[in-house]
């Protein structure tokens, strides 16, 4: 009888093994579908955006263009339309890489440090030349959920620097220590208005929405900024949190 039942505990075993595997299959699964799902909706929005808001302000400037045309030059709105258009065309220029953005497709499961080299090249010569990636210690496999929320705040907060900062030089900063992921965006820049920073007011939307990622993931976010002396945002993300499975709330887009 005990010859009989000795196997028992070996393939117990082996079936929770099954359904384990069988979890962790299905689970890696509906994450992939969940992705797609999230590239299908990004894209859609960009899709209409682009035919409705930025080709209504496309529209309008060349109208304003036009009607700047008919004006004799001693004319005193002459400035006006042209300022009315240099806004607009900041505003075009913005509205093209926030659709840029929204149709990227997810980052790729790979390196921190690589998806953002690919974005580095995606950028304007001139931008090219104020921005540095500085990496340092070895590199961890992250959980592709977690390290797409980490690529999305960094990118964040890059942008953010590039377009209305000022700044002459900004500076990523990758740091892997055997306990945490360490992530450092600086900029010499105009700085933040300090009400604003730390107002919590839902009116800066990438700040806002910058802090919710962090706190999606299990991460801390720091932001030092004084004006005219630059920005400095700091996420410092535990290991064991980025390298477990993927939780529920990274799957929002």
């Amino acid at each position: 009888m005990a010859q009989e039942t000795a196997g028992i505990p070996q393939l117990a075993r082996r079936i929770q093994g099954y359904f384990t595997s069988s979890g962790q299959h299905e689970s890696a699964r509906e994450q992939i579908l969940r992705q797609e799902e999230r590239r299908r909706e990004r894209t859609r929005i960009a899709r209409e955006l682009h035919d409705t808001l930025l080709q209504g302000l496309l529209s309008a400037s060349m109208q304003l263009q036009v009607a700047e045309g008919f004006l004799p030059p001693e004319s005193p709105a002459k400035p006006l339309l042209s300022r009315v258009r240099n806004l607009m065309r900041k505003g075009i220029a913005e509205g093209r890489a926030a659709l840029q953005g929204l149709r990227s497709a997810e980052v790729p499961a790979t390196s921190l440090e690589q998806s953002l080299t690919d974005f580095h090249e995606e950028l304007a010569p001139a931008d090219r030349a104020r921005l540095r990636i500085i990496k340092m210690g070895r590199p961890k496999p992250l959980d592709p959920a977690v390290l797409h929320q980490v690529y999305l705040i960094t990118r964040e907060a890059l942008l953010n620097s590039l377009r209305h900062s000022q700044a002459k030089k900004i500076e990523v900063e990758i740091e892997y220590s055997p306990r945490k992921l360490r992530v450092a965006v600086r900029d010499n820049g105009t700085g933040i208005d300090p009400q604003l920073l730390h107002s919590g007011r839902k009116s800066h939307w990438g700040l806002t929405v910058m802090r919710e990622r962090a706190a999606n993931i299990g991460a801390h976010l720091r932001i030092w900024s004084k004006p005219k002396a630059g920005t400095e945002l700091e996420l410092s993300l535990p290991l064991n949190v980025g390298q477990t499975a993927s939780r529920s709330s990274t799957s929002r887009p």
